[in-house]
């Protein structure tokens, strides 16, 4: 045999080694179902394939391929406090932690890339695995951020378009019709009768703000009104939603509480008041959260003496923006408001239970446990997890893999 026979490789060997012979779609294919840590290696392999992974329809696609196979976690955010026999040291948490999926063991701790002037990241919400974070302090929330943990990328947002920002709301959502991500901002004066809130959102796509029109009926004479904290405004069927409680003036009523849902069409950028169920009781507090994709309504109600547990009341709107759909789903004893936490996608709530401190190096540390509860059943189950914490604040956000952020202006890697 010749030598050039012998250096010349099988020629079905050739053939495989050449890239050029898979056609593309395949290649799509097999990229689209592997994980972003892999995909950010392989955007080195050749310009095509960078050209691939970075276009956003194949980051569209890789989101709906991978993560449908793949199950997802949760990411959690609680500041961490520790009291001490002198003093009480304020909780200045830049850690996450990334959950496993129904378990909630802990996978890895990752750090909060970016800062605020307060010191206290506050998660406005997740969507797709991107995270939003502003200010804790309401009033300092001029800084937005818009973070992706599994490619180490975030980008600070633009300032502001509007005129001043004094009391702040915001919400996070992602418009499927432009596959674009939006964030929404409320701010409100400290005038008596208040006006209605400015509104302004941003667009991940255009990286700009723009002021729109509240564009309902404001109800007259608000001597003041409240959006709830207590949970992050959920988005659910393409909409962001907001509970705003208020205090109207005028006639016999004065001084009436009322509540509104404001709901917003992330698509369209259109407002609508949605409806609240009809229920007596002595409910001290509202807020929204979501439960298997549908909206859900947490009522907090006080016991009746000596009972100092609140009664959580949990309503779900089984058919979206539907009054006669609003069902009670059940009713769940908690501690304050704090302890509850939120719902698994798969229906379970989450709550927190108070230890007692105990001293410990002169240093008072508490052991709380958390639970998995099943609405239905109300079958508790202890998760051991990140209980080690006696702060009041504890903010949750389903997890996945994405490729958002990895190409465009103004991004930052770490």
């Amino acid at each position: 045999m010749s030598q050039s026979k012998q250096a010349r490789a099988p020629k079905i060997l050739r053939r495989r080694t050449r890239r050029d012979d898979l056609p593309e779609e395949i290649v799509l294919e097999i990229l689209a179902r592997l994980p972003v840590k892999s995909l950010l290696k392989f955007r080195c392999v050749c310009k095509t394939w960078y050209s691939y992974i970075t276009n956003p329809n194949f980051i569209s696609t890789h989101l709906l391929c991978y993560n449908n196979n793949h199950d997802g976690g949760y990411v959690i955010h609680m500041p961490k406090a520790t009291f001490s026999m002198a003093y009480f040291h304020l909780p200045h948490s830049q850690i996450c932690t990334l959950a496993f999926d129904r378990t909630f063991e802990t996978i890895s701790e990752f750090r909060i890339p970016f800062t605020f002037e307060s010191g206290y990241p506050s998660l406005v919400g997740s969507c797709n695995g991107i995270l939003c974070f502003t200010d804790f302090i309401i009033s300092k929330s001029k800084d937005v951020y818009l973070w992706n943990p599994s490619i180490r990328k975030f980008k600070r947002l633009p300032n502001t378009c509007l005129t001043q920002l004094s009391n702040v709301a915001l919400g996070f959502g992602y418009d499927s019709q432009n596959n674009d991500y939006k964030v929404v901002r409320f701010s409100w004066t400290i005038a008596k009768p208040k006006p209605p809130p400015e509104v302004e959102v941003y667009s991940l796509s255009s990286d700009s703000w723009k002021i729109i029109e509240l564009g309902i009926s404001w109800r007259p004479n608000v001597l003041a009104h409240y959006f709830n904290y207590t949970l992050t405004f959920p988005f659910v069927i393409g909409h962001l939603h907001w509970m705003i409680e208020m205090i109207d003036e005028g006639g016999a009523q004065e001084g009436r509480f009322t509540s509104m849902i404001l709901s917003f069409n992330v698509n369209s950028e259109k407002f609508k008041e949605l409806p609240l169920p009809d229920d007596e009781g002595n409910c001290i507090s509202k807020c929204l959260t979501s439960f298997k994709e549908k909206l859900a309504l947490i009522k907090f109600e006080s016991c009746v003496p000596p009972h100092s547990m609140l009664l959580c009341s949990i309503w779900l709107m089984r058919e979206y923006g539907v009054f006669d759909s609003w069902n009670k789903l059940c009713v769940v004893p908690v501690e304050s408001y704090p302890n509850f936490i939120g719902f698994t996608k798969y229906g379970l709530l989450l709550v927190r239970k108070w230890s007692q401190l105990v001293s410990t190096n002169s240093e008072l540390e508490s052991k709380d446990k958390s639970f998995l509860i099943d609405p239905e059943t109300l079958h508790e189950k202890e998760i051991s997890y990140i209980g080690n914490h006696i702060d009041n604040r504890f903010d949750i956000a389903a997890y996945m893999e994405n490729l958002t952020l990895l190409d465009g202006e103004n991004l930052v890697s770490y």
